[in-house]
């Protein structure tokens, strides 16, 4: 294990594929890659009744205790073991088991606000940004809270429109400028593979090449340069891949790799 270890933030919408990205990016190193997830960092409400709960916005900022996910993340940095708390999200509150968490050779951060905290982004080597359609999104959200987290739909539909809607605009898709990659539609096997080779490097148990950002785009290590568009952040799409400064350039990535990448994430989704 190296220390420091390498940390990828992913940040993006309710329901845009962060953790679908997250999952296809460490799979074959899942051993030497932690995951934490933001939602295990909304803060501790015990002392409020159910009801109570139910009505706190949790898709704002100060949802999230901070200075724990500060302090847990610094910990892990520093090759020491934290005890990370476990969310449920059918009674609003954490649970009262935690999970102990070792550090690992690459740490990703996965939720709405990854690139919101001016300290967490300070710890990030590589920031993402996964966009997605609105309309996807609150359908794939309506799925998920409906069927796996037993709410009922007139709830969730309230819910979107009343908080979650309005603070995406207003504190998450913000968050995108800082972003160093940007996944759009979710499902983007360039992107998916750029990550996924360089989660693979970090870990030292795979011999295939890596990649470096700069202001003039992605460098791999055997020489392969590809560019990047948008102030800072890369723009991966199908057949092409742009970073930073308006720059073009090719990316050819293997396509059978990157089919297969879109079967997957298409039945994950289905």
């Amino acid at each position: 294990m190296t220390i420091p270890s390498f940390v990828v933030g992913i940040a993006g919408g309710t329901g845009a594929g962060k953790t679908t990205v997250a999952r296809e990016i460490t799979e074959e190193v899942e051993d030497a890659v932690t995951r934490i997830p933001m939602d295990n960092y909304y803060k501790d409400l015990s002392h409020m009744a159910f009801e109570e709960r139910e009505e706190v916005n949790y898709d704002h900022p100060s949802a999230f205790e901070w200075e724990l996910l500060r302090e847990h993340m610094d910990a892990l940095l520093s090759g020491q073991t934290i005890e990370m708390p476990q969310y449920d999200f059918s009674i609003h509150n954490r649970k009262e088991e935690t999970h102990t968490v070792e550090p690992t050779d690459v740490v990703v951060l996965e939720g709405i606000f990854a690139l919101y905290d001016e300290e967490v982004n300070e710890m990030l080597d590589i920031k993402v940004y996964v966009e997605t359609d609105a309309d996807v999104r609150i359908l794939r959200r309506i799925e998920r809270d409906v069927v796996d987290r037993g709410r009922d739909l007139e709830g969730v539909i309230d819910q979107y429109l009343s908080t979650v809607k309005p603070m995406h605009e207003q504190f998450v898709a913000p968050t995108k400028k800082r972003a160093d990659i940007i996944i759009p539609e979710g499902a983007n096997a360039v992107a998916v593979n750029l990550l996924e080779e360089k989660v693979r490097a970090e870990t030292y148990t795979d011999s295939g090449s890596a990649w470096t950002l700069s202001d003039e785009g992605v460098e791999r290590d055997d020489g392969e340069r590809l560019a990047v568009t948008g102030p800072g952040a890369a723009e991966a799409t199908r057949d092409d891949s742009e970073f930073g400064d308006g720059k073009r350039g090719e990316a050819e990535r293997g396509d059978a790799k990157a089919d297969a990448h879109e079967r997957k994430w298409r039945d994950a989704n289905e």
